[in-house]
């Protein structure tokens, strides 16, 4: 069963096309994940299932029912976005962060912090540590952490390792994989392909706004053209 169904979507920016009639199935308790070069629509898609831009026509259902329109109700129906650049809060807190990003605030932390810092020890021992002070590998997990405050049953992210070392990048690909044991469906956006096809289930392929491939991740990690296009193979 899908959670998350998107029916020949469109999306605009003025004169400019960035999504045409995008359709995406994402099945409860799977990783599926977009790949594409810069400018595909990778991040449009996943800011119009967040409501943040407006759709030209086409439906996003979540759990069967259109999602909402304002950005803080698809946090409260379920929705969670890990934003490109993470975007935390640098003159706050590690705590402050996660207060944030619960929908119950202080009170939310509290009884989520243990589950939080289980899976980000370093966090935990950084909790009254400025957000920017952390090094990026951190703030990813922060970012990362944040998004999972809201107990979303789905968390979208969007090129959780942009500008981080390859060790690192590693580390937050096996963070991602825990999220999804944990019963969290993910969507993810993803400019390293090889990695986002090692870790997923399904994938879809944009280009020019639209999805011009799509298969078991496993059998396109294989493809020739998948290879040559976006593995450097």
């Amino acid at each position: 069963m899908s959670l998350l169904s998107i029916k020949n979507l469109s999306v605009s920016y003025g004169p400019v096309t960035a999504l045409t009639d995008v359709s995406i199935e994402v099945p409860e308790g799977k990783i599926i994940s977009i790949i594409g070069s810069n400018g595909a629509g990778k991040t449009t898609l996943l800011n119009a299932i967040s409501s943040v831009v407006k759709a030209q026509s086409g439906d996003i259902l979540f759990k069967g029912i259109p999602v909402p329109k304002q950005p803080h109700n698809v946090v409260r129906a379920g929705i969670a976005q890990v934003p490109e650049g993470r975007k935390i809060f640098a003159g706050l807190s590690v705590e402050e962060n996660l207060i944030i990003g619960s929908p119950q605030g202080g009170k939310g932390l509290k009884a989520k912090e243990a589950g939080i810092y289980e899976l980000f020890p370093i966090l935990g021992e950084r909790k009254n540590q400025q957000g920017g002070t952390l090094s990026g590998g951190e703030q990813q997990m922060l970012a990362i952490a944040r998004a999972m405050m809201s107990d979303p049953a789905l968390i979208m992210f969007d090129e959780p390792s942009l500008g981080l070392a390859p060790v690192v990048t590693k580390q937050v690909f096996k963070y991602i994989k825990r999220i999804s044991e944990q019963n969290v469906t993910v969507l993810l956006i993803e400019q390293n392909a090889r990695q986002a096809l090692g870790l997923s289930d399904y994938t879809y392929v944009l280009e020019n706004g639209v999805v011009a491939t799509q298969g078991d991740s496993k059998d396109l990690l294989v493809d020739p053209s998948i290879q040559k296009a976006y593995l450097g193979d």
